[in-house]
């Protein structure tokens, strides 16, 4: 009996030196990986990333390019000039002493068939408009995605708090249990029990703090910082309230949104490419001026004006297809619009739905499940104090808490990425955003 007693002692104080070793780990942890202390505001990411971020820069430069070809698509073929010289015969140099040996000057110009060139701007005009537009589309991504960042940022943050503020609850049910040990009325094992989902609890913790890096990186990315540029703790921003219907999103998307706006510029392209087909059907002309010089008073110099013109008599297999092909590509883009009609309404709605049932949830998680199990909670905690309870029953309403304080926190985030994305899709991102922290 006395050995079977000191081999309890003995395994009960390996235990215990274990549970002190990974406490001693995870605490050094956490202080290597330690939280930045400084508020960090939404609204003061969105407005560096309206300046810095790499895709925004990229989508300026290139509807500044697009503006540029505007001018050059109704500008003028460069004309063409021609010079040289004709000899008779090989033995010398005969200029001014024949007829036949004359300087040659000519220039050239091409005219398109009247209509053509105006058609060209036009086509280049509607393409730099809907690259102009998808630069608007660019700019609101960036927003919406700075907008996910600095949430699932936030949540990591108050996933942390949760698991500190939880933390001290499982240290009273440990006292609790110490208690109870130390008086003979509990067993070394319920301690053991509030130790270890202590520890669990710091386990997340780092869990969390590892996340919260990944997110820091991905943030500065998108902002166009450099990937390990600190970061302070975001601070709540406003809740984003949509008093719109669905119906009244989906208008306003159809209306604002750059998707719709650019593809609607596709068409436009694309018609005046039909009618630029139609227009090779007829003939370009080009014009020569030339003069030739003989040599002095001896041989008259001569002058000559002439038009040249290309004829389309293989329109068949080249104007008639291209007509054809830009038809195509015009009912293409008919149909692309339709389609990202019908792709904005879908996610506008599945997007709503998940913002007003994250919406309903929260309410009902705060105002009713949190307060009822953290009531039920203390009465099973006051009940071990007394003996009426088991700590098994203590730490699964802790552990239920913990869950819903959790979900809380999911349904907020998933509540401001619904709202997030369905603006992104409505083109409504800078009216939601304005009065934000």
């Amino acid at each position: 009996m006395y050995q079977q007693a000191n081999a309890m002692r003995s395994s009960r104080h390996e235990r215990k030196a274990v549970m002190l070793f990974v406490l001693t780990a995870l605490y050094l942890l956490i202080i290597v990986f330690p939280v930045a202390a400084d508020d960090l505001r939404l609204q003061d990411l969105i407005q560096e990333a309206l300046q810095k971020s790499p895709e925004i820069l990229a989508s300026e430069a290139r509807a500044q390019a697009a503006r540029h070809r505007i001018p050059q698509a109704g500008s003028l073929p460069d004309p063409m000039f021609m010079f040289g010289y004709q000899n008779d015969g090989w033995e010398r140099y005969t200029f001014g002493k024949s007829s036949d040996a004359q300087w040659m000057f000519s220039v050239s110009q091409m005219f398109p068939f009247p209509g053509k060139l105006s058609l060209k701007e036009e086509m280049a005009k509607q393409d730099a408009e809907g690259i102009l537009i998808m630069r608007e589309s660019v700019r609101l991504k960036t927003i919406a995605k700075i907008r996910e960042f600095y949430i699932d940022l936030l949540l990591a943050y108050k996933n942390i708090d949760l698991i500190r503020e939880k933390s001290v609850l499982f240290s009273r049910i440990e006292d609790a249990a110490l208690a109870r040990y130390s008086s003979g009325t509990g067993m070394q094992q319920e301690v053991l029990m509030a130790q270890t989902e202590k520890y669990m609890l710091l386990e997340k913790e780092l869990m969390q703090k590892q996340k919260i890096q990944s997110l820091e990186a991905m943030l500065n990315t998108t902002i166009g910082r450099d990937m390990n540029t600190p970061l302070g703790k975001p601070l709540e921003p406003t809740r984003t309230t949509t008093t719109l219907t669905i119906d009244e999103l989906l208008g306003m998307a159809y209306e604002h949104s750059p998707e719709v706006r650019a593809r609607q510029r596709m068409i436009a392209a694309a018609e005046a490419k039909v009618k630029m087909a139609e227009k090779e059907f007829y003939p370009d002309f080009t014009v020569n001026a030339g003069y030739t010089t003989r040599g002095g008073g001896q041989f008259t110099d001569m002058w000559s004006l002439q038009t040249t013109m290309n004829v389309p008599i293989f329109y068949r297999t080249k104007q008639k297809q291209a007509l054809l092909e830009a038809q195509a590509m015009l009912e293409e883009a008919k149909r692309e619009l339709e389609a990202n009609r019908l792709m904005i309404a879908s996610v506008i709605r599945d997007n709503y739905s998940m913002h007003k049932t994250a919406e309903k949830l929260m309410v009902i998680y705060k105002s009713g499940l949190i307060p009822k199990i953290y009531q039920d909670f203390e009465s099973a905690l006051a009940g071990y104090g007394t003996g009426r309870t088991e700590a098994i029953t203590v730490i699964s309403r802790l552990k239920s808490l913990i869950e819903i304080e959790t979900l809380y926190w999911v349904q907020y985030a998933e509540y401001e990425r619904a709202a997030s994305r369905f603006e992104t899709m409505a083109g409504v991102m800078d009216s939601a955003i304005g009065d934000k922290k």
